[in-house]
């Protein structure tokens, strides 16, 4: 007997039953959504485009922590306690996103069980990912965490496959994902490109393709 597979939680459909404490919110590219040090009062689902979460030091010195694709949530420590935005969320292109407020994501996560455990699975699964790339950071060379990017930026973890579109990046916003300088980004793009293993389309959109996963599985 086959496994069955795992259901997807649609919440879409769940977000439009919602009638009070929410609101559709729509950001271009590289707007700020929230900063660091603000008063973390609600809960934001990503509907489309792309999300950067940064931390900026007291040095200034600035570091991104997560890049997020639609069907994300992000802002729920505030869920937890959290009293300020311990990060800043920036779109990376335009997005659509939906705002919830706080005590009414915490009614319904209380009332509602089947939803309270969709989204705690949702997160345990975000969570995985984040330290599968804090364990890349420690262990992996800069070529590696930069193919890992590509293929999740191309939603590879998604469908099992790589996706040929990904909209814009800047070089400058994978070196900080990464951690290394920009020139070695630049170093490694052209030879992945070079490769095969990316390309540029001509709205200079990034096409990733599955070859560059061979980089990913490489001892």
């Amino acid at each position: 007997m086959e496994p069955k597979k795992k259901r997807r939680a649609d919440w879409e459909s769940f977000l439009a039953g919602i009638s009070g404490g929410k609101t559709a919110i729509e950001y271009a590219a590289n707007r700020t959504i929230f900063s660091q040090g603000e008063p973390a009062d609600s809960v934001f689902y990503l509907r489309q485009g792309k999300v950067k979460l940064a931390v900026t030091s007291q040095q200034g010195k600035e570091a991104i922590v997560a890049i997020l694709n639609a069907g994300e949530f992000f802002g729920e420590g505030c869920l937890a306690g959290q009293p300020l935005r311990i990060a800043t969320a920036s779109a990376m292109t335009d997005c659509t996103l939906a705002r919830m407020e706080k005590a009414m994501t915490v009614r319904m996560l209380h009332e509602q069980h089947d939803v309270s455990e969709m989204f705690v699975t949702h997160l345990l699964s975000r969570n995985i990912r984040y330290e599968a790339d804090l364990v890349g950071q420690l262990f992996n060379s800069n070529e590696k965490r930069l193919a890992r990017m590509l293929l999740l930026l191309a939603h590879f973890d998604k469908e099992s496959r790589a996706e040929t579109a990904v909209s814009r990046v800047t070089q400058e916003d994978l070196a900080q994902t990464v951690g290394t300088t920009r020139s070695r980004i630049s170093h490694f793009m052209n030879k992945f490109r070079k490769l095969g293993f990316i390309d540029y389309s001509d709205n200079g959109w990034l096409k990733v393709h599955n070859g560059l996963l061979s980089v990913v599985l490489s001892d």
